[in-house]
């Protein structure tokens, strides 16, 4: 197995962007970015999420610091971590806008 030391924002943004690879976790992410504080209550009661994979889905998106929680009986209560969306969007803007232009004068390039 090749042992590669990355950077260390490198490592952020592929734990931001394993943790986004599932529909569902972009369904709650979609729905906790649009609240306007904490949500409390059970996810998937608003979301069409199955109740039983509802918690590994949130496991993986707090792991990865996307959104927190924690638990105040007998609800729970989500939000975006704020800071983290922060770093994530500027994670990813930086990805997107390292795109070289296409230089038109190489055919030997994808197109």
């Amino acid at each position: 197995m090749e042992n590669r030391n990355y950077p260390t924002e490198q490592e952020q943004l592929a734990r931001f962007a394993k943790a986004m690879g599932h529909p569902a976790r972009i369904a709650i992410l979609h729905f906790l970015a649009r609240q306007s504080c904490c949500f409390f209550g059970d996810i998937h009661e608003v979301l069409p999420i199955a109740k039983a994979t509802v918690s590994q889905h949130l496991k993986e998106l707090k792991e990865a610091g996307l959104i927190q929680g924690s638990i105040e009986p007998p609800k729970v209560r989500y939000c975006i971590n704020r800071e983290n969306w922060a770093v994530a969007r500027r994670l990813f803007a930086d990805l997107f806008a390292t795109c070289a232009p296409k230089n038109d004068r190489t055919n030997d390039c994808c197109e």
